[in-house]
């Protein structure tokens, strides 16, 4: 048997190797692909997996393509799964999925597996994309299969000879892409606890942050950030520029209560400077260039495409439907949006674009004023009038 192996070279994944060996005599192929985390060396994940005995590594920079086909999309959509997470980590999973599919075929192989667990959100996201994109390959899920708790899997490990970036005493799960990273597990588990200062890399606490604000200017065409503070740049460049710059001023740290997929509640911690930024100032340059109605609307596409996308659905009809609508609705969207990055907060301090809707004649109460006044009695006896009839109603009832 062939399996191809979704390996990041933690814990879980590096345990999936040897225990698809055993279990199924199988030859394992890995696939890591680079999203943006940092501290990791392609060379050195290939070399852990040729010597835990897998047959063949794969290892695919696939940062321009996450960027352009998917964090994309999530910035147009606005894309926050209960008002408050980016979607990081779920926009991901369909791009590995992809390249599983891709690889699995290309090397007739029998089965494809993932390192996800059974109570976990991913394990919907990778099955629910790789059955839409290959029904016919198998799909193996070693976590939902062996018996190991947290504790027993690093010990197995340890008996095996298997290297792990964690300890009993720090049993942190973490992932990191681009757009976001999160930690969850120990004494995260606890949701009085607060997170110790040691579990975030990308954020600054409040009280190490500069006393000093920041400005920054971003700049959008047709939804996408294309400039940081006049100079164009490459968007994989200005999104980890932009996550060290509001990470050094706090920026980003989310920390919340979460509805899985499953059904359970769960305590997770994030760390998305960039994601933070971006959407804050992308919200606002609708709200400057879109007229009322289509931004009222786009709230609700908006909320159900995130959702779409956090329930693994990537490849459902209805996102691909909602994504024309979106962006239909981004034809305007361009302009600049500068911020104020001062502990933990970015703060919408400016915007302009050339297709605003903002008419300072019709705003201003000075003697530009151009605004007939007049107009507004008869406005308010009609857009009232419901409301009216309905009040005689009651008099009489």
């Amino acid at each position: 048997m062939k399996i191809v192996l979704a390996y990041s070279g933690g814990l879980d994944t590096s345990l999936c190797i040897k225990w698809l060996q055993e279990k199924y005599d199988a030859d394992v192929i890995t696939l890591t692909l680079e999203l943006g985390q940092s501290k990791r060396d392609l060379k050195e994940i290939e070399g852990k997996a040729l010597d835990l005995g897998a047959i063949k590594t794969y290892s695919i920079d696939a940062r321009r393509e996450f960027v352009d086909d998917y964090v994309n999309r999530a910035i147009k959509a606005n894309a926050m799964y209960e008002g408050r997470y980016p979607v990081s980590t779920a926009i991901a999973r369909p791009l590995i999925s992809k390249y599983l599919v891709e690889i699995a075929e290309k090397e007739n192989a029998d089965a494809v597996a993932h390192g996800s667990t059974g109570k976990g959100n991913d394990q919907v996201r990778f099955d629910c994309s790789i059955r839409a994109l290959n029904s016919r390959l198998r799909v193996i899920t070693p976590v939902r299969e062996w018996k190991f708790t947290r504790d027993s899997a690093i010990r197995y490990a340890r008996e095996n000879g298997i290297p792990i970036p964690v300890d009993v005493e720090s049993p942190y799960s973490i992932d990191e892409n681009l757009w976001g990273r999160s930690i969850e597990s120990g004494i995260l588990e606890d949701p009085m606890v607060e997170p110790r200062e040691e579990i975030f890399e990308w954020t600054r606490s409040i009280e190490n942050c500069s006393d000093e604000a920041e400005y920054i200017e971003i700049e959008f065409e047709e939804g996408i950030p294309k400039k940081m503070n006049g100079k164009k740049m490459d968007e994989v460049k200005l999104i980890t520029k932009l996550n060290e710059v509001a990470g050094m001023h706090g920026i980003g740290r989310i920390d919340m209560i979460e509805d899985r997929i499953i059904g359970i509640k769960s305590r997770e911690i994030y760390e998305c400077p960039a994601a933070s930024v971006i959407l804050e100032a992308h919200r606002e340059l609708e709200r400057l260039t879109l007229t009322r109605e289509e931004n009222l609307f786009k709230e609700i596409v908006d909320k159900k495409w995130a959702e779409l996308v956090y329930f693994g659905l990537w490849h459902d009809p209805l996102r691909e439907d909602l994504d024309a609508f979106i962006d239909k609705s981004q034809e305007f969207v361009s302009g600049s949006v500068r911020l104020k990055l001062f502990k933990g907060n970015a703060i919408i301090v400016g915007r302009e674009s050339e297709s605003s809707l903002y008419d300072l004649g019709l705003a201003t109460y000075d003697k530009r004023d151009v605004f007939k006044h007049e107009f507004g009695e008869g406005f308010t006896r009609l857009w009232g009038l419901p409301s009216e009839i309905a009040g005689r109603r009651r008099k009489r009832c």
